[in-house]
């Protein structure tokens, strides 16, 4: 996921379904053109959100999103997932 706003700042997420969702990239300007631009290139969903954009960006490279952010990014993530056609992976460990 990209997050965008004005002046232009990127931020992308990473998550793997199971640990809260890290910092994969974030930039202003040309950096931040270069990850809309890569994550075009492979489909991957965007979302314009300035405010979330500022607050996303003051987060290290490989820093997960703090608790007060859970709930608006599950939000983002269930998105990505609607505007992909993909749904999430279950991972029931109760399976027996």
């Amino acid at each position: 996921m990209i997050f965008e706003n004005e002046p232009l700042r990127a931020v992308a997420l990473k998550y793997d379904g199971e640990n809260a969702p890290t910092v994969t990239a974030s930039g202003e300007g040309a950096i931040a053109d270069e990850i809309i631009r890569i994550a075009r290139e492979h489909g991957v969903p965007l979302r314009q959100d300035g405010m979330l954009a500022a607050l996303l960006g003051d987060l290290e490279l490989g820093e997960e999103i703090p608790p007060m952010l859970y709930r608006v990014i599950a939000e983002v993530i269930a998105y990505a997932y609607l505007v992909s056609g993909k749904a999430p992976v279950i991972n029931d460990k109760n399976d027996d």
